[in-house]
């Protein structure tokens, strides 16, 4: 294993254990529902003409999920919104391209210390950016998240 996977993989793991974590404080939901999204960890779907698709379902349980497409090199943070729209931040730093670590507040660089607040924007520097957000549509019974702006 390469380094670089090795430190891909183990952002992720913390990634998904933080992300855990914020759901909980977003939603005001129980513990169990941070475990469940820890099971979550295998949402990977191909990207496919720069967008991915997942399925609406995943939202009925928990309002957040962390997705990470196939041969894509950030994560991106999806949340379903209270009136039914569904946001996509991509969870790359804006000051130094980072992937961005979910934390109790949003999101973290551990590169250089810059922190976004779960609508993306800037709370600490030295990244002066928000985070993107990406485009989002319905189609039948799926999310598509385009990848590009």
């Amino acid at each position: 294993m390469q380094r670089r996977d090795f430190l891909k993989d183990s952002c992720r793991i913390c990634m998904l254990g933080a992300m855990g974590a914020t759901a909980i404080n977003i939603a005001g939901c129980s513990p169990s529902v941070g475990n469940a999204m820890a099971g979550n960890n295998a949402l990977s779907p191909e990207v496919i003409d720069n967008s991915v698709q997942i399925p609406l379902s995943l939202f009925d349980k928990l309002p957040v999920h962390i997705i990470s497409p196939k041969k894509y090199a950030y994560e991106v943070a999806v949340e379903k919104q209270p009136d039914g729209t569904y946001k996509a931040l991509l969870l790359k730093c804006t000051h130094f391209a980072n992937q961005l670590q979910p934390s109790a507040t949003g999101f973290s660089c551990n590169l250089h210390g810059s922190r976004f607040n779960k609508e993306g924007s800037v709370i600490k520097g030295p990244a002066a950016q928000p985070l993107k957000q990406l485009q989002t549509s319905i189609s039948q019974q799926n999310l598509l998240i385009s990848l590009i702006k």
